[in-house]
């Protein structure tokens, strides 16, 4: 059978987003729907998929039967798992992976480059001549450098390193230390805090960047660390670079002049990338 329908979609922990176009790319009909993070929930994943996907396909009059889909899902760490949720569907061609592949397809369309999408965590990924690599994004305890959550933890060590007399205070680190209770209601934070609750530091400190020498201090190590990713994932400096996500763009004036030259916005969404990827599918990423 012919498949002429393209089904896109974006799962996260905060909701899934669905779209289906025709061969022309005109987007028939769209939703939103409920959680989609396999690891945290697989089951929940699945049936919250099911009633937005359908959902879809019946606002649009369109066979399940007769689209192509790629979903690109937080949570899907293995292909056990994206060949579990694809079964669940009876699409003509139905390809399930992380959301790294829709994200990077998203924010550089057909071009060769990097994507570095930075919020509360971190998606460091390039494409040349069709393969992809990815670096970075293990999660806060051991990766994401440069992250919002990265920030807010490296903050609170540099706070602590300003009380015992190890960096100069600063602004910021008084008004840390005050507003969290000293150094045990920094540790008291800490014992408790998640990624999400360590990226509401990441403001303060992109705030005070031009005036604080400790929040120029932490941006200055975000940014070194990405001119490093850069020379591992675009080591011929040859491609585009799309800075992504709430954090990303205040590291593009600390980048190298070469780089800057290079950096575009993104051309879409994780979304518009899953559709692109729905039409002409890539490879299962490597494990």
């Amino acid at each position: 059978m012919t498949l002429r329908h393209f089904l896109g979609v974006d799962g996260g922990g905060s909701g899934c987003r669905v779209a289906l176009t025709d061969q022309s790319g005109r987007v028939l009909a769209q939703a939103k729907g409920g959680p989609a993070n396999a690891t945290s929930d697989l089951a929940g994943t699945i049936a919250n998929l099911r009633s937005t996907v359908t959902a879809v396909l019946t606002r649009a009059d369109v066979a399940e039967s007769g689209v192509a889909a790629h979903m690109g899902l937080a949570g899907v760490l293995t292909r056990e798992t994206g060949a579990q949720i694809a079964d669940a569907f009876a699409l003509g061609r139905c390809r399930v992976t992380d959301d790294r592949p829709t994200s990077l397809a998203g924010a550089i369309g057909t071009d060769d480059g990097v994507l570095m999408a930075i919020g509360t965590g971190a998606i460091l990924a390039s494409r040349f001549a069709g393969q992809e690599r990815y670096v970075s994004g293990w999660g806060l305890q051991v990766s994401d450098q440069a992250s919002g959550a990265w920030l807010g933890r490296c903050l609170l060590e540099r706070v602590l390193m300003c009380h015992d007399g190890l960096h100069d205070h600063s602004p910021l680190s008084h008004a840390i230390l005050e507003d969290l209770g000293g150094p045990t209601g920094i540790v008291a934070f800490a014992a408790r805090a998640t990624p999400a609750s360590y990226a509401t530091l990441a403001p303060r400190i992109i705030d005070l960047a031009e005036d604080d020498a400790n929040a120029r201090a932490l941006l200055a190590r975000g940014a070194e660390y990405l001119e490093q990713v850069l020379g591992v994932l675009d080591p011929k400096a040859s491609g585009v670079i799309c800075l992504a996500g709430g954090i990303a763009p205040h590291y593009a004036n600390l980048l190298p002049d070469q780089a800057r030259d290079r950096l575009i916005a993104a051309r879409g969404s994780a979304l518009d990338g899953a559709l692109q990827l729905a039409r002409t599918p890539a490879p299962d990423p490597q494990d």
